[in-house]
């Protein structure tokens, strides 16, 4: 199981501290580093920075929202980045949710999902690929574009850049069962949210055949200190906003993943005192088993022993949302 640092994306500014962490993350051997994107900084430019200060670690999207930008853009934005990078881009993408993409990016929520992620993915691969001129009729994406206020005028383009890799990874961020096994069809790797290494069959049968070589990224928070309690409450805090408030009360895929792990009483808890401003409540009520299990937390040797677990599933890559560079010495020497 190889290692990763996620580093997310910015709160109210960018952090001195990210590039120093990707740093020690290579010198240490990581393989990897992520940024994510969600309604503020993106995803591809802390990306370009970092690269153009390290020079072996992997890049990684986790995720870039589909919905930001046209499916070329985001291959024009990956081709790029992989050719200033020497080849080091793993592009993941996510579908984000209702409340994102209508409140934030103005764009009607996929009535489908499933047929807009396909579609996206396939004119990435299209662009990627450079075989001949995109093109695609799809449901939510066509290239050209032949809706019925078009022009008429639109032809349809092969990318002027050589892309450097045809094959650049694209891993897909998936939660429900169906949304998990398309993307162990049509994508190289998969990034689950809150994977706990004792249930596995959360995310469904998929899971349990896998693909030679299918890469699956699993974030976690990881904390080396003495009280696991204390260690916990930044992960109990992510789970309150996610759960409480990264959608809506009727459609929350979050809400509804925790409910799935056995946790649906708590989860509508956490949505309605989130959702009823009683902020401090919502991480208050999110359980410490659940927090515990789906994260690394606490002394050395409780962390060597639930490392484990993880090495024995399907994870391919553990990806360690650290802002602790001791934690990340650790981890490594651990999993070494």
């Amino acid at each position: 199981m190889r290692l990763g640092l996620a580093l997310g994306y910015w709160g109210r500014g960018p952090s001195p501290d990210h590039v120093p962490l990707a740093r020690e993350a290579e010198r240490l051997g990581y393989h990897s580093v992520w940024t994510a994107e969600s309604w503020g900084s993106d995803a591809f430019t802390p990306l370009a920075w970092i690269a153009a200060r390290t020079s072996t670690i992997r890049l990684g999207t986790a995720v870039a929202q589909m919905a930001a930008r046209p499916p070329t853009t985001t291959a024009m934005h990956a081709l790029t980045l992989d050719h200033l990078s020497g080849g080091r881009l793993m592009l993941g993408l996510g579908l984000s949710g209702p409340q994102v993409v209508e409140g934030w990016y103005g764009r009607p929520f996929p009535a489908s999902p499933l047929t807009a992620t396909r579609e996206y993915v396939d004119v990435v691969r299209q662009v990627l690929r450079r075989r001949g001129p995109v093109e695609a009729a799809g449901r939510f994406h066509s290239h050209p574009y032949r809706g019925p206020d078009a022009t008429g005028l639109g032809k349809p383009l092969k990318p002027i850049t050589h892309p450097l890799r045809a094959g650049l990874p694209v891993l897909l961020g998936a939660e429900g069962p169906r949304n998990v096994a398309q993307t162990v069809r049509i994508a190289d790797g998969w990034l689950p949210l809150y994977w706990a290494p004792g249930r596995p069959e959360v995310y469904g049968p998929a899971v349990a055949d896998l693909p030679e070589g299918f890469l699956v990224a699993a974030m976690a928070q990881v904390r080396v200190c003495d009280d696991v309690a204390a260690g916990l409450l930044p992960v109990k805090a992510m789970l309150g906003f996610y759960i409480g408030g990264m959608g809506h009360a009727a459609r929350n895929f979050h809400a509804d993943l925790m409910a799935r792990m056995g946790y649906e009483e708590e989860a509508r808890r956490i949505q309605r005192l989130f959702l009823e401003g009683r902020r401090r409540e919502a991480i208050e009520a999110v359980p410490d088993a659940f927090a515990d299990e789906i994260s690394l937390v606490g002394p050395r040797e409780r962390i060597a022993e639930r490392l484990e677990s993880w090495r024995k599933g399907p994870v391919t890559d553990l990806l360690a949302l650290s802002p602790d560079p001791h934690t990340l010495r650790v981890l490594a020497e651990l999993n070494s």
